[in-house]
């Protein structure tokens, strides 16, 4: 199959992938998301960039988005990752986005979630409605046995999504991710297919 066909396929099928909760729709980004996702990334690059590794100058421009895409419908095509867009059902309004990433297959059925929401969108539940919704496509639909997820300790917002999403604070990771150009440790949680545990206070 030509690279363009095949490209033009993916895409196709993408459009077809969506998941509907109370108030969101979650689904693929397209090319055409372009504008509303550079503007509320760009809108929210201070409130972001405490918890995200450094942007890249090129962050928030048109090719890197729509390389954004590209990888997006490669990574659902081939089963190594669930790249969500967050679209309020109510004004079609784009307030964020989740991702399954890194996803394994064979003895471990592993993937890593991660997520973002403008802060104008935030403590309104919007997440935590899409990260539950995500974790039981997960476990249903792409047959995933565990979902793990890291977040900064002081990060009080995000521990408390995951606990009350089912996931279990595991542990800490030293120096796991480059936040704003710095080495940071991270809480280290999980939510598991045959044991959805919920809040704890460990940690």
């Amino acid at each position: 199959m030509a690279a363009g066909l095949t490209i033009f396929t993916m895409l196709l099928a993408n459009r077809k992938l969506k998941i509907e909760t109370e108030r969101l729709t979650l689904r693929p980004p397209v090319n055409s998301d372009f504008r509303d996702w550079s503007a509320l990334r760009d809108k929210n690059r201070e409130f972001l960039s405490e918890w995200e590794p450094a942007w890249r100058g090129d962050h928030l421009g048109r090719r890197e988005f729509y390389g954004r895409v590209y990888w997006a419908a490669r990574s659902i095509a081939n089963g190594s990752a669930l790249p969500l867009l967050l679209i309020r059902r109510r004004d079609d309004c784009l307030v964020g986005a989740i991702t399954i990433d890194n996803i394994r297959r064979g003895p471990a059925q592993v993937g890593t979630i991660g997520y973002w929401i403008g802060q104008e969108h935030s403590r309104q539940g919007l997440m935590r409605e899409a990260t539950c919704a995500v974790v039981h496509y997960a476990f249903t639909v792409l047959d995933i046995s565990r979902l793990e997820a890291a977040c900064l300790p002081q990060n009080v917002a995000s521990r408390g999504l995951l606990e009350s999403s089912g996931f279990k604070y595991e542990g800490v990771a030293q120096s796991y991710l480059q936040i704003a150009g710095r080495w940071r440790t991270h809480v280290l949680y999980a939510a598991l297919r045959s044991d959805r545990r919920g809040k704890t206070d460990a940690g």
